[in-house]
């Protein structure tokens, strides 16, 4: 897989907005995060450390934010809406459901702040 841009380009319409709006909130909160990749997802890194990751499945959007204490940080938030769940390391939800804003710009702030700490 390529670059966060690579990775949407091969994505149909409907999956490429919800994907990439996620991308843009992160991209937004932090605009010195650069595309790349981290276990084998295209994802945004920041100072050499993957920051967010956000993946479509059959089934689900995954947000991989590469840490579950930043999973953590946004538990109440994320259970709060409506078709999502969350794992160790991964919030998932569905695409009709989004994450609001606030919640993805929570999460990155809580991997910014493990990041440069």
């Amino acid at each position: 897989m390529g670059t966060v841009d690579d990775y949407l380009a091969g994505l149909p319409d409907d999956d490429r907005d919800v994907v990439g709006h996620v991308y843009e909130v992160a991209q937004a909160r932090v605009p010195d995060a650069e595309q790349g990749t981290s276990y084998g997802m295209a994802a945004l890194v920041l100072d050499g450390k993957p920051l967010l990751a956000v993946v479509r499945s059959k089934a689900h959007v995954g947000i991989y934010p590469f840490s579950p204490a930043a999973v953590e940080a946004v538990v109440g938030q994320v259970d709060a809406v409506e078709g999502s769940g969350r794992a160790k390391g991964t919030i998932r939800f569905d695409p009709a459901h989004p994450l609001p804003d606030d919640v993805v710009t929570a999460l990155v702030d809580a991997r910014v702040a493990q990041i440069r700490g």
